[in-house]
């Protein structure tokens, strides 16, 4: 199997790549009823879009949804949907001097040796171009499970480099072109993409992502656990080299005293967990956070090989993202929502008539550990 599709009960396809005509999804076993247009998908991709700040890549592209199938009159019908968005702004005349040599710290070289060829166009099927089909197919996720379940996903950029936020402001997130939760410290980070763009370098970010409302029961032990789906739709992110749920690699230094989260009338005390115990999800704030790794485009030379196997210089030109992260944020909450509405699909079709009164007296957790 290619692995081109994940999901199980909403299952989605993407195809295409960065420089090809167009790229496009098929989204398979959304509910019908569900008011859908091409309006719904401007606001995310807009948000996941390079062209429109000096911080990210200069290939400015329209990104019209062409919806295909599975929508009349306005509703989906419970067909597949066939999402497209045509390539406009592609530049492959920047690929041709390294046609026939591998990018260090790109896909360039495993693409070969799996498939004997490539298409070296941006990298082809590797290019985080691929990802605007997934943020397309998130926002059906995302309004589905707001408007059955009442969750809302939200991220943010919780590290850019070395800096960190001072403070923590939601309303911010979305008034920055980093979606950086603390207004007052942007001019710093301007100042520093603006220096490491002239450095030629780049730098690596974090990205964090709360799910609010997620009801309890919702992950399949124990080949189905919520976390490790997620961790595997946050992993197959371009770029992404680490995924922690809840506390994560903290845990290591933690006690068990400490990480445990006390139950009470009221709920749970704490939420080390992120909100999955067992893989199964608690009725808690979801919690995750993604590591992505610095741009491995530069104008700065490096060696590498060419396809006969001889020392080459590679210096990457056109246009590329000094820090991919500043426009990961809708691309971590598209997946987090694309496997939060399958698991909910999923314990519908199991467990939708169990009925476990709430322990609880309140209405509202505790959402920080």
């Amino acid at each position: 199997m290619a692995s081109n599709t994940f999901g199980k009960l909403l299952s989605v396809t993407t195809f295409g790549e960065s420089h090809g005509p167009a790229i496009g999804c098929v989204v398979d076993g959304c509910p019908p009823g569900l008011a859908l247009g091409p309006e719904d998908f401007r606001h995310d991709l807009e948000r996941r879009a390079t062209g429109r700040t000096r911080h990210t890549s200069a290939r400015r592209e329209a990104d019209e949804v062409e919806i295909l199938s599975g929508v009349y009159e306005g509703v989906t019908t419970g067909t597949p949907i066939a999402l497209l968005v045509r390539n406009t702004d592609a530049r492959s005349r920047d690929y041709d001097r390294i046609a026939d040599r591998f990018r260090p710290g790109h896909a360039d070289y495993t693409y070969w040796q799996k498939y004997g060829v490539r298409d070296p166009r941006g990298g082809g099927r590797s290019s985080a171009r691929e990802t605007t089909m997934r943020v397309a197919a998130g926002v059906i996720a995302k309004k589905w499970l707001a408007q059955r379940h009442g969750v809302r996903v939200q991220g943010w950029l919780s590290q850019l480099g070395e800096l960190v936020p001072a403070g923590f402001d939601a309303g911010a997130i979305e008034g920055n072109p980093f979606f950086w939760p603390h207004a007052p410290q942007v001019p710093e980070l301007e100042a520093y993409m603006d220096a490491l763009r002239k450095s030629g370098d780049s730098v690596g970010a974090r990205v964090e992502v709360v799910a609010e409302g997620v009801p309890a029961g919702w992950g399949e032990p124990v080949y189905g656990k919520l976390d490790a789906e997620l961790a595997g739709a946050l992993m197959g992110i371009n770029a992404v080299k680490g995924v922690e749920v809840g506390d994560g690699f903290a845990s290591v230094a933690q006690r068990g005293t400490a990480h445990r989260d006390p139950i009470g009338p009221g709920g749970f005390e704490s939420n080390h967990s992120g909100g999955v115990l067992g893989g199964i999800s608690s009725g808690q704030p979801l919690r995750c956070s993604v590591a992505f790794k610095p741009t491995s485009s530069l104008r700065l030379p490096v060696g590498s090989l060419d396809v006969e196997g001889n020392p080459v210089e590679v210096v990457t030109t056109g246009r590329h993202d000094p820090c991919v992260g500043i426009r990961a944020t809708p691309i971590c909450e598209a997946m987090v929502a694309l496997v939060l509405m399958d698991q909910a699909l999923r314990h519908r079709a199991q467990c939708g008539d169990v009925a476990v009164p709430s322990l609880f007296n309140a209405s509202t957790q505790c959402t920080t550990p």
